[in-house]
């Protein structure tokens, strides 16, 4: 079997995190999940900034889950730097957060964003928009490869 791509998971609410983790696990998600709790941590995680040296091309995730309204540098940040970075940027970015604000989804898409997904409220609501994504993101569309 292949190497399955990785997903980074930067949400700072411990409740989200699990909720998120479950739903993938009962979709059957067997990718790897890396977890990380604010935007600085999850940009370090990612190598940004970083030309040849530092994180190489098979540790990047496939997949980023990304919350807005994370400490430190937030959602929009990271957004930011990984779609401007040339190492980062083929990453597919799949916002996952409670804002339903306009600006929010325009600035998102604007910047890079891949998908921007509302979060439930419902733990069953939840689970359908990750079996959602997972036969989208892991079943139809082929990921890049990432190259250094």
């Amino acid at each position: 079997m292949p190497d399955m791509p990785s997903i980074l998971l930067v949400e700072d609410n411990p409740d989200d995190y699990e909720a998120t983790l479950r739903s993938l696990r009962e979709n059957h998600f067997l990718n790897p999940v890396h977890w990380e709790k604010n935007g600085t941590e999850a940009l370090l995680f990612l190598g940004h900034g970083r030309e040849q040296t530092g994180k190489e091309s098979d540790d990047l995730p496939g997949l980023v889950l990304l919350d807005l309204n994370i400490p430190g540098i937030d959602g929009r940040g990271v957004l930011q730097a990984i779609k401007e970075d040339a190492r980062l940027r083929s990453i597919p970015v799949v916002v996952l957060t409670t804002s339903s604000d306009e600006r929010d989804i325009q600035r998102c898409y604007d910047m890079g964003a891949s998908t921007y997904i509302q979060k439930p409220v419902s733990f069953t609501g939840l689970a359908q928009a990750i079996r959602t994504m997972k036969d989208y993101w892991f079943g139809i569309a082929i990921l890049p490869r990432q190259t250094a």
